[in-house]
């Protein structure tokens, strides 16, 4: 777990990466019926935006109300490391599949021009978002993305 503010940014943008990425792919895929090098090449171009979204959305909105539920109502700072990760990571993903699902479903909107499917299509994606999301933060990309930082960042290198 980051130990401060730059800590917590630099996790931010290595957490934030690997799970848009990953997730662009899968709702590409969905939406294309299977996965090709066309599902890569779609994916990949439109990562760049959805990223800068996701971003927003994690460092300035859920990131701080998802540590004051999870320190709220699941774990306490004195917890064990792995509690406070598991706990949090899950605050996190809920909020965020909402937010980039929406995301997903206005870029759909932009791309088809048919408004009137917003709504119901930001709606079903919640659900397939929310089932991929959460245990690939919780098995794959938290374990991973911390094990990269604390090999990049031993404990107190980065300095608040």
């Amino acid at each position: 777990m980051p130990q401060n503010k730059r800590e917590s940014l630099i996790f931010t943008i290595i957490m934030c990466f690997t799970m848009v990425l990953w997730m662009s792919m899968y709702n590409v895929t969905l939406h294309m019926g299977g996965f090709s090098m066309t599902v890569l090449k779609e994916g990949w171009l439109g990562f760049p935006f959805a990223y800068i979204y996701a971003m927003c959305f994690d460092w300035f909105v859920v990131s701080h109300l998802a540590k004051s539920v999870a320190f709220r109502f699941f774990v306490k700072p004195d917890s064990a490391p792995l509690k406070k990760a598991i706990a949090v990571s899950c605050c996190m993903v809920i909020p965020m599949v909402i937010v980039m699902s929406f995301y997903g479903s206005l870029e759909a909107c932009v791309k088809s021009g048919m408004w009137s499917l917003l709504l119901p299509v930001w709606i079903t994606n919640i659900p397939k978002n929310l089932i991929m999301a959460l245990p690939f933060q919780l098995i794959v990309a938290g374990p991973f993305v911390r094990k990269v930082f604390r090999s990049a960042f031993p404990e107190g290198k980065v300095l608040a």
